[in-house]
This record gives structure tokens, C-alpha cells and sequence, in this order.
């Protein structure tokens, strides 16, 4: 109607009314072009239609300032026009209010019924997860029991080939062998100090008077007397040369050596090179090491050590099976209860969405 009653005063070019026309006809333009983008829901849902009351009230109250700037100029023209208008858009606002009177009071608990719905479908998805974890999680259980009985086999029958005699008599010498270096570092205790220090200098090529072959064997004495003595010809002719040049160093005053730890030194190499403490410690270690190397070599030997190798490489790969299989226990045990606490959650939800629409308590097992 505003549109045509205007259009209609332009075309007649009366000058009194022409321009107040144009303005009219704008403004109706504007009122259609607005009013078309609202799309009413084909599909009602709460949503849509919450959406649509929205979005027609935000185009109505953009009208309301138009009509408030615009209709005051067009005055005194187009009256019943603007009178028209306005009893049409009185009662499209009571409408308007009367459907957000509806969607707040009445329809929302159709959202509830809507949400429901969409709970159920949820808690059936749920519970058809839990199902399968839990499943998942059995299976687990299952394999991790498995894995240990095959690790506490494997480890029993470790035990056994460690307690075969050949296995034992060769523990036995390395027990032995131990002791000996033990005791042979203690009764080099007041050389140790010595030793480093020739040891440094030597390397640093300061005049230690040793020869590389005395200084390979010296640090061996260092790291494991036990096989630097065994190594040497009887009587240990290469430690007493050393002995000898370490004296002579010492009377060089080259190893700047504390008194006490000189005075304890002389008198550990006096003793070594007068009183021969360590033949019979050399012999032992000679015979412990004969032994260890024969064992070593046996086929009998060779055969043990690749059985237990094989058994022990089969025991690591179940253990690191079963911290595998552990680690997607634990993440599976995790997932239960966390699904099981969203279905006890959508139960109540659900339990409570049917009181409020329908006025009826229910228990969802």
C-alpha cells in the first residue's frame, strides 16, 4: 500500500508532495527488503523458531526507529496511509509477542522433549561404548595374566640355567676373582695415589721413564690388579720395574707427593721388591684366570650362555608386552568410568526431563 499510494503522488510531479513520495517510497523499500530476509522455519523446532522470534524482532525494532525519523517528515501527506500502516504493524507486535509469550512458556517444554529425545539417542550410543570398552578391557585383563604366567616361566627356567653347574662353577670363579681384586687393591692402597699420578705424567710426557707397554700395564693395575698381575711372567717382573722407576721419582721429588703418602709408598714398594708379599696371590690369580678362560671357551659354556640370552631377550619382550598391554588396561579402565559417569548423567537428566513435561518420576536402569 505504501509503496503504490506513493509511487502513484510521484508520477503526478506535484511539487508539494513529491519529495515526502520519494522518501516514503524509500522508506517502504527499506520495510520490504528487511522484512523478506526473515525465513519462517519449514521444520519447527524450539531452536528455529526461537531463532526466527529473534531475528523478527531485531528487523521490527530497526521499523520502530525508521518510523520514528522518517514518518514526523513526511507529515502532514500520506495520513491514512501512515494510519494503515500502523494498525497493521500494532497488531503484527502483538503477534510477535504473543509467539515469545508461547516460546518461553509453552513451547519450551517442547526444547526439554526435543532434548530428551536427543538423550536417549546419546545414552544408547553410550552404553553400546561402555559395552564395547568394557569388552575391550577384559581382553585386555585376559592378555596381561597371560603374559605374566609366560614371563614367571621364562624367568623360572632363567633361574634354572643360571643354576646349572657350569653357570655356578663360573659365577664361583668370577666371586673369587673379585675377592682377589679386592685384596690386591688394598695392599696397593698407599700406591694408588703414586700410580695417578705417574700415570699423568707419563701422558702428559713430563719423563716418567716408563715405556708404553709399563704404562698399559700400570693403568691396568689401576683399574684391575687382579688382571694386571695375572698377565705378568711369574715374579712380575714388569710391576717391579715400575716399582723401581716410581722410586726413582720420588727421590726426583717428581710426584710432589704429600710426606705421609711418600713415607707410606717407599715403604709399600721396599716391601714388594725385598719381601715378595704377592707371589702367592700372583699364583692364585694365574690359576682363577686359567680356569675363567677355559669355562668360558667350553661348548658347554657357549651352549648356556646363547640359551640364557635367548630366554632373557624372551623375558624382556614380555615384559615390555605386558607394560604395553598394561598402559591400554589402564587407559580402557579410565574410559569405563568416564562413560559410566556420562550415562548416570544422562539417566538423571532424562529421569528429570520426564517429571517436568509430563509430571511423572521414573528410574532408567
Amino acid at each position: 500500500m505504501l509503496l503504490d499510494n506513493s509511487a502513484k503522488e510521484i508520477e503526478k510531479r506535484n511539487m508539494k508532495v513529491y519529495n515526502r513520495a520519494r522518501a516514503l517510497n524509500k522508506l517502504a523499500h527499506l520495510f520490504m527488503d528487511r522484512l523478506k530476509k526473515i525465513t519462517a522455519p519449514e521444520q519447527v523446532s524450539y531452536d528455529n523458531l526461537n531463532t526466527f522470534y529473534q531475528e523478527t524482532q531485531k528487523v521490527f525494532n530497526v521499523i520502530e526507529v525508521d518510523m520514528r525519523n522518517w514518518f514526523p517528515r513526511i507529515s502532514p501527506f500520506f495520513i491514512m496511509d501512515r494510519r494503515k500502516f500502523l494498525t497493521v504493524y500494532e497488531k503484527s507486535k502483538i503477534s510477535l509477542s504473543s509467539l515469545h509469550e508461547f516460546i518461553t512458556k509453552e513451547y519450551v517444554k517442547t526444547k526439554t522433549l526435543e532434548e530428551t529425545f536427543s538423550l536417549i539417542d546419546e545414552l544408547q550410543a553410550l552404553e553400546k561404548q561402555y559395552a564395547d570398552s568394557s569388552l575391550q578391557k577384559e581382553n585386555l585383563k585376559n592378555e596381561r595374566l597371560q603374559l605374566e604366567s609366560e614371563q614367571a616361566e621364562l624367568e623360572k627356567k632363567a633361574s634354572e640355567l643360571k643354576g646349572k653347574s657350569i653357570l655356578e662353577q663360573v659365577r664361583a670363579i668370577e666371586t673369587e676373582a673379585e675377592t682377589l681384586n679386592a685384596e690386591l687393591k688394598h695392599l696397593l692402597r698407599h700406591l694408588q695415589k703414586p700410580f695417578v699420578k705417574v700415570q699423568a705424567l707419563a701422558m702428559q710426557g713430563g719423563g716418567a721413564y716408563l715405556t708404553p707397554d709399563e704404562l698399559r700395564l700400570l693403568t691396568r693395575y689401576l683399574d684391575r690388579p687382579f688382571e694386571a698381575l695375572a698377565s705378568e711372567e711369574p715374579g712380575y717382573p714388569m710391576l717391579k720395574e715400575i716399582l723401581q722407576k716410581l722410586a726413582r721419582l720420588m727421590e726426583e721429588d717428581k710426584l710432589k707427593l704429600k710426606t705421609d703418602k711418600a713415607r707410606k709408598a717407599e715403604q709399600a714398594i721396599s716391601e714388594i721388591l725385598t719381601k715378595d708379599p704377592l707371589s702367592s696371590l700372583q699364583d692364585r690369580c694365574k690359576d682363577i684366570q686359567a680356569q675363567k678362560t677355559q669355562l668360558s671357551s667350553s661348548p658347554e659354556m657357549e651352549e648356556s650362555k646363547r640359551n640364557l640370552a635367548l630366554i632373557m631377550e624372551q623375558c624382556e619382550t614380555a615384559r615390555v608386552r605386558k607394560a604395553s598391554v598394561e598402559a591400554n588396561e589402564s587407559v580402557r579402565n579410565n574410559m569405563c568410568t568416564d562413560v559410566l559417569a556420562k550415562i548416570e548423567h544422562r539417566k538423571k537428566t532424562i529421569e528429570i526431563n520426564v517429571q517436568s513435561f509430563l509430571g511423572k518420576n521414573i528410574e532408567i536402569q
